[in-house]
């Protein structure tokens, strides 16, 4: 599609027609659960949006301000954002440039879908590890593919007289969430985390898998959010119990068993931390690049903080 054919808009959150969005980003093949007007609603206080035609291409851009500059920013529980459907090279510049002309700052996370423009101020990508485990090979395909110390540590947790649920409520998930994470880290965010959660298991596709230890103490849980042949990987919480048992590779290793042979993807959302990426891709899970889009053209002294 040619630049000079594309009719765009910049619709602030309270023009923008939900229905048409949804079904834009329900209808894409890179459909991501997070650029639903329901789940933005509940991570952003305020996002705005760029669309093509009449919800031909779509794309959210939560804003925030600050010193009286309002820039674009990713949310917390919030992966990948980006252009729904995929998009052309040439359609996805022209929707970065309309960033950089409206925005003095920008730093959002797209989706494995949107290809990079070049580097060239002031546009700036960086590119970001997803990973994914295919389900649909069965069981012991998939295990056969597990590292030596994933196997070793189901092993060990197979010994722990450790039992597993596939419907921990969301009180007591929140709870073992609290104990043990930072306060700073958590803060506010876990307010939000609760509302995600909330609103998922109320549709149908929100659910919360736990193991108890031999007291029948909960040890460790999963939030994991099914949206169309994904199932996300989106939230976790371990006590130092659990980390001792090897709970949460008893855990993950019991979905793919449920999981395996359907045509499903385990997407793991990241992560750029070695150590927990080396956790993914013991489970056989493959690197998938995102980019993380970046526009800096504030003054001097606010561009050196912001870097």
């Amino acid at each position: 599609m040619n630049n000079n054919e594309l009719q765009i808009a910049y619709y602030p959150h309270n023009q923008i027609d939900t229905k048409k969005w949804d079904t834009c980003v329900v209808n894409s093949e890179n459909s991501r659960v997070y650029a639903n007007h329901w789940y933005l609603d509940r991570v952003a206080s305020n996002w705005n949006a760029l669309v093509i035609g009449d919800y031909q291409y779509v794309m959210p851009l939560p804003v925030r301000k600050k010193w009286g500059i309002s820039y674009v920013y990713q949310p917390a529980y919030c992966q990948q954002l980006g252009i729904f459907p995929e998009p052309g090279i040439e359609t996805a510049v022209f929707l970065y440039k309309q960033i950089a002309q409206k925005f003095r700052y920008c730093d959002v996370q797209l989706n494995a879908a949107n290809p990079p423009a070049d580097n060239s101020a002031p546009l700036s990508f960086t590119p970001r590890d997803n990973f994914l485990l295919w389900l649909g090979a069965g069981y012991e395909k998939i295990a056969d593919k597990y590292n030596n110390n994933t196997t070793r540590n189901i092993a060990k947790a197979l010994k722990n007289n450790l039992t597993i649920s596939t419907s921990i409520g969301l009180a007591e998930y929140l709870n073992l969430k609290k104990s043990n994470t930072d306060p700073k880290i958590i803060g506010q965010n876990l307010a939000v985390l609760k509302n995600i959660i909330a609103f998922c298991q109320y549709k149908g596709f929100g659910e919360i898998h736990g193991v108890y230890d031999s007291r029948n103490q909960l040890c460790a849980a999963v939030f994991f959010c099914r949206w169309k042949n994904r199932v996300i990987y989106h939230n976790a919480a371990l006590d130092n119990n659990g980390k001792k048992l090897g709970a949460m590779f008893f855990l993950l290793d019991q979905f793919i068993r449920k999981n395996a042979g359907n045509d499903l993807t385990l997407d793991f959302e990241g992560s750029m931390l070695p150590g927990v990426a080396r956790f993914y891709q013991g489970f056989g899970a493959l690197p998938e690049t995102y980019m993380q889009l970046k526009i800096n053209s504030l003054p001097w002294l606010l561009k050196w903080i912001k870097q």
